[in-house]
């Protein structure tokens, strides 16, 4: 029987060493698996890689895990807001390396990975300092610099519900970049507020089928409050 749903988080997560490179969903805050993040602290992991659409917020998830000195390089597309002052200190003093993707490339790079293509041409970048030392391609009149893929070991996402099966159906914005990332990782680890069973979530909303995710964890109200001690 396929049961891919975990009791304990941080088992989950123990598979995760140091130097990982790894996906972490989420629009600011919204769909970032913010229990999996301080797990990962809690783990006390160093020399990691995140991949992520921006930089944290105030002190909240991943600005938990870069406070703590885990992360050696980031790659974003969005790493200064009003309240990014933990990355903001880290980047200043040297301290981490930040490899700046616009967004659309972001999703793209992550996407040619989970569609199983190679290096892929975009328009965005191109005569900037972001296409420096690439190679470019002029197509039908149109200048592109070529980017490669993006692929990690793990990918850490949220969804709203998932079954044993790994399937996963999303709540609204929170959807983001986690059905992407889940198809661009060795590892998925879900992070899901309610488990549903087997034959009950309609296919019509399955965005990411359970292929592409290796556990299912639930957090529920009381772990969360459990977990906010690691903030």
């Amino acid at each position: 029987m396929i049961d891919k749903t975990s009791a304990l988080l941080m088992e989950a997560l123990s598979q995760i060493k140091d130097g990982s490179t790894i996906m972490i969903s989420g629009f600011g805050t919204a769909g970032q698996p913010a229990e999996l993040i301080y797990g990962l602290v809690e783990l006390g992991l160093k020399d990691l890689v995140i991949i992520n659409n921006n930089a944290s917020n105030g002190e909240y998830g991943l600005a938990q895990l870069l406070k703590a000195g885990a992360v050696r390089k980031l790659i974003c597309s969005f790493p200064r807001q009003a309240d990014s002052y933990i990355f903001d200190e880290l980047y200043r003093a040297g301290k981490i390396e930040l490899e700046l993707v616009p967004q659309g490339n972001l999703a793209c790079r992550i996407q040619a990975t989970g569609m199983g293509l190679g290096p892929i041409y975009t328009p965005t970048g191109f005569g900037t300092l972001l296409a420096e030392g690439k190679p470019t391609l002029n197509y039908e009149g149109k200048d592109f610099v070529l980017e490669n893929p993006i692929h990690a070991d793990f990918a850490l996402i949220k969804a709203q519900q998932g079954d044993r099966w790994g399937n996963l159906v999303y709540r609204k914005a929170a959807r983001n970049f986690g059905p992407i990332m889940a198809m661009a990782a060795d590892c998925t680890i879900a992070q899901v507020s309610e488990v549903i069973e087997l034959g009950q979530l309609d296919p019509e909303h399955i965005i990411t089928p359970g292929i592409f995710v290796q556990h299912v964890i639930q957090v529920t109200p009381e772990q969360s409050s459990a977990l906010e001690i690691l903030k």
